[in-house]
């Protein structure tokens, strides 16, 4: 999110608080939940800060099985797969992915596909690092997008790898605060670049 995008979602925060009297009470509950939702995004730096990220290999695509072709064969999802669909999402600083950034990882991803779960962890490059919302709900949205709807997705900050861990989970387990947050468009097209393919 560069400086334009964030003064123009700050902006139309205030906006939409302070411009309206005549709204009901949960209208502006819900305003207040996505704007304070936000607060970490707004306070993202306007520099770079891991300037030198390890930067790893991509695993090769995974071939297809003929079994996997035929759509009258049960083709449970498996970490694998929920992995491939995920690990192109491009990071928020770098032109790189979150694979190559070893934010995601295959076995920091749990699937319990007869309980219709979804679990997985992602582990920011620095302890301080500001994104982290931002990654986690680009990876949320990527997934809501992609698996059918019957899925509960879950996602965290790996253990001990960020400094506002608890904070972090805690907003992307909101599904009001994740919701009320993806009606503002700028912050879904900072999203929707993260998770387009480069072109």
């Amino acid at each position: 999110m560069n400086n334009l995008q964030r003064n123009s979602v700050n902006c139309q925060i205030y906006i939409l608080v302070f411009s309206r009297t005549d709204i009901c009470q949960s209208t502006l509950k819900h305003i207040v939940i996505f704007g304070v939702f936000l607060i970490s995004l707004l306070k993202m730096p306007t520099e770079i800060e891991n300037i030198n990220p390890n930067v790893y290999g991509k695993r090769k695509e995974r071939e297809v099985t003929i079994n996997e072709e035929n759509e009258d064969v049960p083709d449970p999802f498996d970490t694998r797969e929920i992995f491939d669909l995920i690990r192109n999402i491009n990071d928020p600083e770098h032109p790189l992915t979150l694979e190559e950034l070893h934010v995601v990882q295959e076995d920091l991803i749990n699937v319990d596909d007869s309980k219709n779960e979804v679990n997985i962890k992602f582990t920011p490059t620095i302890p301080h690092c500001s994104m982290a919302t931002l990654i986690g709900l680009s990876i949320r949205v990527k997934l809501l997008r992609s698996l059918p709807p019957r899925f509960k997705v879950n996602v965290e900050i790996t253990p001990g790898t960020h400094a506002s861990e608890n904070a972090v989970n805690k907003q992307l387990a909101d599904k009001e605060r994740v919701a009320a947050a993806l009606e503002n468009k700028h912050l879904a097209e900072v999203i929707n670049q993260c998770i387009s393919p480069r072109a």
